[in-house]
């Protein structure tokens, strides 16, 4: 029979029982790296393989709980495939939903060639599926579907505006809320506006009519009203084929949206910003610009050609630029939740991609030699390949006045996933966090590509690439689950006081031995490759595995290179730690819903201490990226900086390795892998 994970007691070793069915493809040795007493023990537990590589074969993924299937967006076939859940440890695919054929309002319908990019999923049953035109820059489709029985019933469909990105749905399932990018033809011949989307859905599991679908557009902001520092370039202007009505409504392309309460917060990602809108109204309130990283304070790794993990501080800023956004409520305060990826115009009619080295060539203007100022290297120096040459920058901001030279290099995406208030606010952001955690993990493979396992390969662009990101609660503690695209496998982070976020732990189903790069078929030994969502599922919810085992949560996560969709059992080691019997008081000494900065795994018979846990600033009181080397300096806001190494607990990792015997169908063994780390 199969199992769940199997998890140690608070104060032992944390053990991890990964199970393997026949057809999955967990590896032998999925990395799992945590904190020392870390909350929560999480470990693959089964994996649906489309046998398709690097073809978005799974990317948009959500749980229907009442028939426990699984939907997930199949970009590679257009289509949403429905997979059996009922069993985690092995998922099979049932059924799926195609857009081709199906009516839509205006009594149209849905041609062939019509592309899947996302789907929700209401709790009585009603999916939704964002379906993009066979031209891009086409009007594309909201389809709705019934998915209370295991073959769907297509219930008809609505028109929308140009390239649907994505759908997430009202936590009460009153509005889809669509996130219509608009994206312009490669030649810019036609740039079409980006909008949000709003269809008010029907009581009943129901296809809505056209009347029902309202579109949230950007005229307002036309003009000089737009606020500093929304990022407006690139268009039909820049790219010399046109001059349009309203630039700033072409300009802006939303990318993803979350809703809470009656707005929906909506990222623009190559604005480097945040839309806010009212979903009643529909009408787009305000326009929020995003915060930015300096890397004079917080240290990256910013060559492929430098032989080393180098982490170091440089004259470069920045962009969040989020693809994913989530919202959450913790302490009667709604917080947002974005994975700053990163993104870069690159048509062929534009492109404001270049390498540091390259300024100066192909009518690119050079840069100042103000820029090599405080690095104690000369401008030349400073372009070297093994420094800032092989980083890829933008040419759209930073030239001076006069156009002679870039007086600032920046690039887009952080790194990093942050939390923003209900305005828009930032109160976090992880800063190098993700890169300095994964180069400890697996130092061979730091910064590794998803195609190819190779050393420091996107050093120079974006890094391990924070795309997916998640919520969900555990007993008293939240949490954020933050996926890499490119180094593949996630981080969870508990975010209960989300001024102070604390690592938890790094979990990688990825075997860095297998690389198909140059042969596609290898990557079905790989694992797990490119993670382009999770999904949190509340063990309430959660299926159960075949021997009948619950977990306390489980999440699943879509891979759009490996064409995997792979199921992680989440097991709170804090509901299984016994409470301490020493007190005569029965005042318990470590409440960690009292204070919501206390450190959920301390030691519940550790003398309080005298000193305050949380200092009024709110900045973390105990960062684990603290500077204890040479680097940038400090700041309040919880962000890493410098080249420091992470603390540990003595003077290395604690690994300890438990192999078990458990029978897999004919016999195929399971591992129990764990790794602890102090941080």
């Amino acid at each position: 029979m199969h199992r769940s994970l199997a998890a140690a007691a608070a104060g032992s070793l944390l053990a991890l029982a990964v199970v393997a069915p026949a057809a999955a493809v967990i590896v032998d040795d999925p990395i799992v790296d945590s904190a020392d007493d870390a909350a929560l023990a999480i470990a693959p537990v089964g994996t649906h393989d489309t046998g398709i590589f690097d073809e978005s074969a799974a990317e948009i993924v959500v749980h229907y709980t009442a028939g426990q299937r699984t939907l997930v967006v199949n970009a590679q076939r257009g289509a949403v495939d429905i997979l059996d859940a009922s069993d985690p440890t092995a998922p099979s695919h049932v059924s799926e939903i195609t857009a081709e054929g199906t009516e839509v309002a205006d009594g149209s319908s849905i041609p062939a060639g019509a592309v899947a990019n996302s789907v929700a999923v209401r709790e009585d049953g009603l999916a939704v599926v964002a379906v993009e035109a066979p031209n891009k820059t086409d009007e594309g489709w909201l389809l709705f579907a019934d998915v209370r029985e295991v073959e769907p019933t297509i219930l008809g469909a609505v028109t929308v505006g140009a390239l649907p990105d994505s759908v997430v749905l009202s936590e009460d399932g009153t509005y889809a809320v669509i996130a219509n990018e608009g994206e312009p033809a490669e030649d810019y011949s036609v740039d079409p506006e980006g909008s949000i989307g709003i269809v008010t859905l029907p009581d009943d599991v129901a296809a809505a009519d056209q009347s029902q679908y309202r579109a949230a557009d950007f005229h307002a902001f036309e003009g000089d009203v737009l606020p500093e520092g929304v990022r407006i370039y690139g268009g039909r202007g820049d790219a010399g084929t046109g001059t349009p009505e309203r630039p700033v409504s072409e300009n802006l392309e939303p990318e993803y949206s979350t809703v809470i309460g009656g707005r929906a917060y909506t990222t623009l990602q190559e604005a480097n910003a945040l839309a806010i809108t009212d979903l009643e109204s529909a009408t787009v309130e305000r326009i929020v610009p995003l915060e930015t990283t300096d890397l004079r304070d917080v240290a990256f790794d910013v060559s492929d050609r430098d032989d080393a993990i180098n982490r170091q501080n440089w004259p470069v800023t920045a962009f969040r630029a989020p693809d994913t956004i989530k919202s959450t409520e913790i302490g009667g305060r709604s917080y947002l939740f974005t994975a700053d990826e990163g993104d870069l115009r690159d048509w062929d009619a534009y492109s404001e991609e270049a390498r540091i080295k390259d300024f100066s060539d192909d009518d690119i203007a050079p840069l100042c030699e103000s820029v090599a100022d405080g690095t104690g290297l000369t401008l030349d120096e400073l372009t070297e390949d093994e420094n800032l040459g092989r980083l890829t920058a933008t040419v759209a901001d930073g030239l001076s006045a006069d156009g002679a030279c870039y007086e600032e290099i920046h690039v887009s995406g952080s790194r990093s996933f942050s939390i923003l208030d209900e305005d828009g606010a930032e109160v976090y952001n992880s800063g190098s966090l993700f890169e300095e955690i994964t180069s400890e993990v697996h130092p061979d493979f730091f910064n590794s590509n998803h195609s190819e396992s190779n050393f420091d390969g996107r050093s120079d662009d974006k890094g391990p690439e924070p795309e997916a990101i998640e919520v969900g609660a555990i007993g008293d503690r939240t949490y954020a689950f933050i996926g890499f695209e490119r180094t593949s496998g996630f981080v969870t982070m508990d975010v209960t006081d989300p001024r102070s976020p604390e690592y938890v732990t790094y979990v990688n189903n990825r075997d860095f031995s297998v690389s198909g790069e140059d042969d596609p078929s290898a990557f079905a030994g790989a694992g797990d490759l490119g993670p382009e969502s999770i999904t949190f599922v509340p063990g309430a919810d959660a299926p159960g595995t075949a021997d009948g085992s619950v977990a306390d949560a489980m999440l699943i996560v879509g891979n759009e290179v490996s064409g995997t969709t792979t199921y992680y059992s989440v097991e709170d080691l804090l509901a299984e730690d016994p409470q301490p019997t020493e007190e005569p008081t029965g005042e318990p000494t470590d409440d960690p819903t009292a204070d919501p900065t206390a450190d959920p795994t301390d030691d519940a018979t550790e003398e309080p201490s005298a000193e305050p846990t949380d200092e009024p600033t709110g900045a973390p009181t105990d960062d684990p990226r603290e500077d204890d080397d040479e680097g940038g300096s400090g700041d309040d806001d919880g962000r890493g900086d410098g080249d420091e190494r992470l603390p540990r607990t003595g003077a290395t990792i604690a690994t300890a390795l438990t192999v078990g015997a458990l029978l897999v169908g004919g016999g195929v063994s399971a591992l129990v892998i764990a790794r602890r780390r102090a941080l």
